[in-house]
């Protein structure tokens, strides 16, 4: 799935192609893409609707329109956003889930073969994002204000990461990537980290997410970018994805294991086992919204 980075490269994308441009309508061609409001409602809120900003919020798109309303996007596994040049999408397109014609002709065009993206149009985004963490990279997000909200629990670190209740955006390509440069081990009880253990993984988050986003992310199999640039972040990966090979620090084989369902991947020599925990006594997480 997309994570901060991917999605912060597809709304900066889509900024420079939206903005100042008026939608004409809508098309919903897979009716549960549309989590709300109904279709017919939709049409009528943000027809001649122009776009003032397009930001993200942890992993969802966000388009502002010129009257208060927020035209919001969450991609899943393998939904893709793109403005292009024709007046309506291909038919023979059969991923198309939705479609926004624009007043000079153009089409903004909602592409997922799995079907899981969800397009919302809200008057205010707290009712999409309202319980999301706050965000890595915001000014505001303190070192103190993240070890605060990993001290409270006694889970893995891991599975906290993948919260978006605890911080937004992060999700498992970066999690692996940050708690190795932090040099901790995934399955570490979060509680049990020091504030050194903690201030190193702050820094990590924020570095690791900052280099992903210069390098437009990490191309996975279900994502790219909207104009064909691969994110290129994927010739950075230490351990994401590379069961096996020698870890870049020690030489030690890259190991994988599973948190909260998800594939986990680190060094057991350069990632500390101290106070680990059994994976299956992860609490659960919130790590779709």
């Amino acid at each position: 799935m997309p994570e901060l980075p991917e999605v912060e490269t597809v709304a900066a994308d889509l900024r420079t192609e939206l903005v100042d441009r008026r939608f004409v309508g809508a098309h919903i061609l897979w009716p549960r893409t549309l989590a709300a409001p109904d279709a017919g409602e939709l049409v009528e809120r943000i027809q001649g609707r122009q776009v003032i900003d397009v930001g993200r919020r942890g992993k969802f798109i966000l388009m502002h329109l010129d009257d208060g309303q927020t035209l919001v996007v969450h991609l899943r596994m393998t939904g893709s956003l793109a403005v292009v040049a024709c007046g309506e999408p291909q038919p023979a397109n059969n991923h198309i889930r939705a479609w926004f014609p624009l007043a000079d002709g153009d089409a903004l065009v909602f592409t997922d073969p799995r079907k899981f993206g969800r397009i919302w149009l809200v008057a205010d985004i707290n009712e999409v994002t309202g319980k999301l963490g706050p965000e890595p990279l915001a000014w505001d997000f303190t070192f103190q204000e993240f070890a605060d909200r990993l001290r409270r629990r006694k889970v893995a670190i891991k599975a906290l990461l993948l919260d978006q209740t605890v911080v937004a955006g992060i999700g498992n390509i970066y999690a692996d990537e940050s708690l190795f440069r932090a040099g901790i081990h995934p399955l570490r009880r979060s509680s049990s980290l020091s504030d050194q253990e903690l201030e190193r993984l702050y820094l990590s988050i924020r570095q690791v997410l900052k280099e992903a986003i210069e390098k437009r992310g990490t191309l996975l199999r279900d994502y790219r970018t909207p104009y064909g640039e691969d994110g290129y972040f994927r010739n950075d990966l230490r351990v994401y994805g590379r069961l096996e090979k020698p870890c870049p620090n020690c030489g030690t084989p890259i190991m994988r294991i599973r948190v909260t369902q998800r594939s986990t991947h680190f060094c057991p020599h350069c990632q500390c086992e101290e106070n680990e925990l059994p994976p299956q006594e992860d609490a659960p997480i919130i790590d779709e919204i």
